[in-house]
């Protein structure tokens, strides 16, 4: 196993930002997981695992500890049954299903990353989350270096979480997930915008959806194209709050108009983040320097080009600091920073 010095990350992130690593390895087994572990201890240095660099912003200095980037490859079959290695290129692990007819992550299409990230932040899109999925999660347990596998009940997943983003935070490394996929399945089209899609047509396939879905997100700026700025980012940055019914009475009476919002039970209720945005004045194409907001999508915050993770948090504080200001919500962004 090669440990590299001062290996620039920001090629390994899709906001393309971000200075080096001080120490930098790649993990193509679960043995030179732990070898890289141990190694990290042995020098007293912080760690971090990268996984597609999909969801992360990596500070202007860098890091100064270990960087682990996990790579490990395989998918096996099992009658329903998937065990794929935390390395896996989540959209081709789609592609692969779709193409054997299995049903279940159809509408998880074109979201980049890896395969070990998505039950860590409960990925979802398009009325799926592959806690939908999930049966079992094979991990490292950082604080005992042995294997340990979660039940899909052991993650507590929840919306766009998971104990291993919650109370287990950095306990954990994901090297295997397995989920339950559905032969010949229907395709799931509960989404407004795919039901838009296929309005008037007949029951559309499964690789007729997940098609659907990349052309979706590619319209938004949401689907990775070389070389197309909007994709110079990680995709929706902040949450989508949830907030008390009587909170969301109070802004849609001083606001006047409809407010979107879909109920969550238990006296909740979920706001789209981006008609937050919209309203406080951060419309698409809102530019702040060399940072700004897609022209496609109004949560995805870009790298015009050459931007720095400094401009970046700037305006993000002005996003946050003006939508509370005006309704009394406290956005909550979701890449992981690391810096």
């Amino acid at each position: 196993m090669e440990f590299r010095e001062q290996v620039a990350l920001a090629p390994y992130t899709t906001f393309k930002i971000g200075g080096p690593a001080r120490w930098f390895a790649e993990a193509l087994t679960e043995a030179e997981i732990v070898e890289a572990v141990e190694f990290a201890r042995a020098r007293g240095l912080p760690l971090f695992v990268l996984g597609g660099g999909s969801n992360l912003l990596v500070s202007d200095e860098g890091f100064t500890g270990l960087v682990l980037h996990i790579t490990l490859k395989g998918i096996e079959q099992r009658e329903d049954v998937f065990d794929v290695a935390a390395g896996e290129d989540w959209d081709g692990f789609v592609r692969h299903l779709v193409d054997e007819e299995y049903g279940g992550v159809e509408c998880l299409a074109g979201i980049p990353g890896t395969v070990g990230g998505t039950p860590i932040q409960n990925v979802g899109a398009y009325g799926q989350e592959v806690s939908d999925t999930v049966t079992r999660v094979r991990v490292l347990d950082l604080t005992t270096l042995k294997f340990e596998e979660f039940s899909n009940a052991d993650c507590g997943f929840a919306y766009r979480r998971s104990i291993f983003n919650t109370m287990q935070r950095g306990k954990y490394i994901v090297t295997h997930v397995s989920f339950r996929l559905r032969q010949n399945g229907e395709p799931r089209i509960a989404y407004a915008d795919l039901k838009r899609y296929f309005q008037g047509s007949v029951t559309p396939s499964l690789k007729e959806v997940s098609a659907a879905v990349r052309e979706i997100r590619r319209g938004k700026g949401m689907y990775i194209v070389p070389g197309d700025p909007d994709c110079r980012s990680a995709g929706s940055f902040f949450r989508n709050p949830v907030i008390s019914a009587n909170h969301f009475a109070r802004i849609a009476k001083a606001e006047g108009v409809e407010v979107p919002h879909y109920p969550t039970g238990e006296g909740a209720v979920k706001v789209p983040a981006a008609w937050l945005l919209e309203r406080a004045g951060f419309h698409k194409g809102y530019t702040m320097g060399a940072a700004g907001i897609s022209s496609r999508h109004t949560l995805a915050l870009v790298n015009r080009g050459g931007a720095t993770a400094a401009d970046i948090l700037a305006l993000r504080d002005r996003i946050v600091a003006q939508v509370d200001e005006r309704f009394g919500i406290r956005l909550e962004p979701e890449p992981v920073w690391l810096g």
